[in-house]
């Protein structure tokens, strides 16, 4: 009997050493996608979890993560990206030919604040400003549906190019009828002022 009893007792003791380092309590190792890492410490052994989120969330990432990541990707896009200096400054280049009188040349329009080599610089920029509504080509052509008035201005012609209001620009101009008089004319004095000629006589032509 004593020999059964010490016999039972060494198998108790070898099962419970045998079992005492299985008998943690289930981590999220045992859920698939986790690497545990091992890493000693003096209160015993520890685990790190790598791989994110779905890692840590086996039945699939909450709602308020997901939300908080896409807000964080999402951020950077919705701000624009700077302007360059040469896309918003506004600064135009006018060329003019067949005015005479020293009105002729190529001069630089700078406005905001005005300056360069244009003569009129300041006055040139408030007609600019004036001109200028939201939604609208400030330089735009005559439609080439317009009715226009068989008036020749004379032989004047211009060329600005530049940037105007955060757009290109690149628009010409002439005085061969009425409405291109009157398109010429409502830039002044952007463009110079110039003259019409009927029938040898110089009269001056005001848009209508």
């Amino acid at each position: 009997m004593l020999r059964r009893l010490l016999l039972t007792a060494a198998v108790s003791a070898t099962a419970a050493l045998s079992w005492a380092p299985g008998a943690t309590a289930a981590t999220p190792s045992d859920a698939p996608g986790v690497s545990p890492v091992p890493v000693a410490s003096p209160a015993g052994p520890a685990t790190v979890f790598t791989g994110g989120p779905s890692s840590l969330f086996p039945g699939g990432t909450p709602a308020p993560v997901r939300a908080a990541a896409a807000y964080g990707r999402s951020l950077p896009s919705l701000m624009p990206p700077p302007a360059r200096p040469d896309d918003s400054a506004d600064r135009l280049t006018v060329t003019v030919a067949g005015v005479g009188g020293g009105a002729d040349g190529t001069f630089e329009l700078e406005c905001h604040p005005a300056g360069g080599t244009h003569p009129h610089a300041a006055e040139a920029c408030d007609r600019l400003d004036r001109m200028t509504t939201w939604g609208k080509d400030t330089f735009a052509p005559v439609p080439p549906d317009a009715l226009c008035t068989m008036v020749y201005g004379g032989p004047a012609t211009a060329h600005v190019t530049g940037t105007w209001a955060g757009r290109p620009v690149d628009a010409r101009y002439d005085r061969a009828n009425g409405c291109e008089i009157s398109r010429w004319n409502a830039l002044v004095p952007v463009l110079p002022g110039a003259r019409a000629e009927r029938g040898g006589a110089e009269d001056t032509v005001t848009s209508r």
